[in-house]
């Protein structure tokens, strides 16, 4: 692999030189050509004097700059542009260190991997890569790359160091148009729902990091070229794009569709789900029949007690009208035998 640029970078006043490679490769992404639909030949883009109506060859080609408030073209020469007082052009100073997520990711470019460009400047490289790391900082600065000054976040990402190239503030687009244009209101619980959904997810496989897109794509040009119908892996059929009625529904329609297709079983949250109800019941059914098998034990034992206190009575006033029986029988007795003795004497 060829670096694309060398510089150094400025840290203080530790200097550090470095070599930047190409981080990604838009070479394997998917790319077409333009061709004549008649025949199939290549349509190509020829470079044209727009004056002349010729056709320039690259050596004829140079650079020219047109001013914002001008319509005219004001050619440049490469020496003109080497002469520009630009200090970044070999330097990329570091101007501050913030924490990653202050870097908004609309304005994250390009990337580059950086690596030392000679054997003195491995430890100042380790030393900045290791105090970011620590410190959980990134740092920014300016760079100038293929002519053009733009702002450049460094970064540890393992045990090196990468730069991301930042569009400046002034490239990103303000938002208008984009929000709804009437006030939204989201429920506490559709939130919660929508949280759920997300937990739901799980992680990354390598399987969703796939470009199924190539893939069909060269099964389609291999099924041109043998004249024969392409195969192609449908997988699971995605879901509708119709609009959402209902959209705690949707919610936990798609929370059970999530967990499908990692293959949960859901019938046995449903059974648990369907437990608690009946141990609820289950709760229920014994209390109550606890309530009534107590009230029926306790009238029944109240019933016993009431009669067993109302016989003891009743026996006790049985016995009190005998023994007044008895004592006025014995009254009657004695008043006779007095009566009789009275008589007697009279005679």
């Amino acid at each position: 692999m060829r670096p694309t640029a060398k510089f150094s970078i400025s840290f203080g006043l530790v200097t550090i030189p470095v070599a930047a490679y190409n981080a990604t490769d838009t070479s394997a992404s998917v790319s077409f050509v333009r061709i004549h639909t008649a025949d199939g030949g290549r349509v190509r883009n020829q470079p044209v004097c727009s004056l002349e109506g010729v056709e320039v060859s690259p050596d004829e080609i140079g650079r020219g700059y047109r001013p914002h408030d001008a319509d005219v073209v004001v050619p440049l020469s490469d020496e003109d542009l080497d002469a520009l007082p630009l200090p970044t052009a070999k330097t990329l100073t570091i101007l501050a260190f913030v924490a990653g997520g202050d870097i908004d990711p609309l304005q994250m470019g390009k990337g580059y991997y950086l690596a030392t460009d000679s054997p003195a400047a491995a430890k100042p490289y380790v030393l900045l890569r290791e105090a970011m790391e620590r410190h959980e900082r990134v740092g920014l600065g300016k760079i100038a790359l293929h002519g053009r000054e733009t702002l450049a976040m460094i970064r540890p990402m393992g045990d090196a160091l990468v730069m991301q190239v930042l569009l400046w503030p002034h490239q990103i687009r303000p938002m208008d148009g984009v929000l709804p244009e009437r006030e939204v209101e989201v429920h506490p619980n559709e939130v919660a729902a929508a949280e759920t959904l997300m937990d739901s997810f799980g992680e990354l496989s390598e399987e969703d990091l796939h470009d199924h897109y190539r893939e069909a794509l060269d099964e389609l040009v291999s099924a041109k070229l043998a004249h024969r119908e392409p195969e192609f892996d449908t997988g699971e059929e995605q879901p509708s794009g119709g609009q959402v009625m209902d959209l705690m529904a949707a919610l936990q329609d798609s929370v059970r569709a999530a967990k499908r297709s990692r293959g949960e079983d859901e019938g046995d949250e449903g059974h648990a789900a369907a437990k608690r109800p009946a141990k609820k019941a289950a709760a229920k059914t014994s209390t109550a029949s606890g309530t009534k098998t107590g009230t029926k034990s306790g009238t029944k034992s109240g019933a016993k007690t009431a009669s067993g206190a109302a016989t003891k009575s009743a026996a006790k006033k049985s016995t009190a009208a005998q023994s007044a029986t008895k004592k006025t029988a014995a009254k009657t007795t004695a008043k006779k035998k007095t009566a009789g003795r009275g008589s007697r004497r009279a005679g």
